[in-house]
């Protein structure tokens, strides 16, 4: 009994850590690069950032809009690597998001925002839409209504 307890609580730890996993830009521009036709809409936030919280779901109704669309939602959090087992993945199932949940794992924010865009602060919540042909960069919360019309004219 204690065995088949063991592996269940295992079970349970893996699919919720499978949630939420450490990213580095260089493969977050590798996915991009291999993305064909696809339109991938990258949201960064924060578990204590309250408009990032507020906007979340925002995201994840555009998620569920476009599934059968070559759109694909990305949730990176910008919450310290310490925070991903205590914070994140708490956050992330206690909030049903199902959305691919990445956090960053990058050193340095300057580096890293610039890398992004040139003109970001550094300031959360910000959102890149961004395929083959374009890149358009909001560093602002959406409603869900200005997210579809963002994804819509960034077609």
């Amino acid at each position: 009994m204690r065995l088949f307890l063991l592996i269940c609580l295992s079970l349970i730890t893996y699919s919720v850590n499978a949630q939420v996993k450490l990213l580095k830009l260089d493969d977050l521009d590798k996915r991009m690069a291999n993305g064909k036709d696809t339109t991938y809409v990258i949201n960064f936030w924060a578990t204590w950032c309250s408009p990032c919280v507020a906007e979340l779901p925002n995201f994840e109704k555009l998620r569920l809009a476009n599934l059968k669309k070559p759109v694909k939602v990305i949730l990176v959090s910008l919450d310290f690597k310490s925070k991903l087992q205590k914070t994140v993945i708490p956050f992330v199932q206690q909030n049903s998001i199902n959305a691919e949940v990445f956090l960053l794992n990058e050193p340095d924010q300057q580096q890293y925002t610039e890398r992004i865009d040139k003109k970001w602060s550094g300031a959360i919540p910000a959102t890149l839409f961004v395929n083959k042909k374009k890149r358009q960069f909001y560093e602002k919360a959406f409603t869900e209504n200005e997210l579809n019309m963002a994804l819509l004219n960034f077609k």
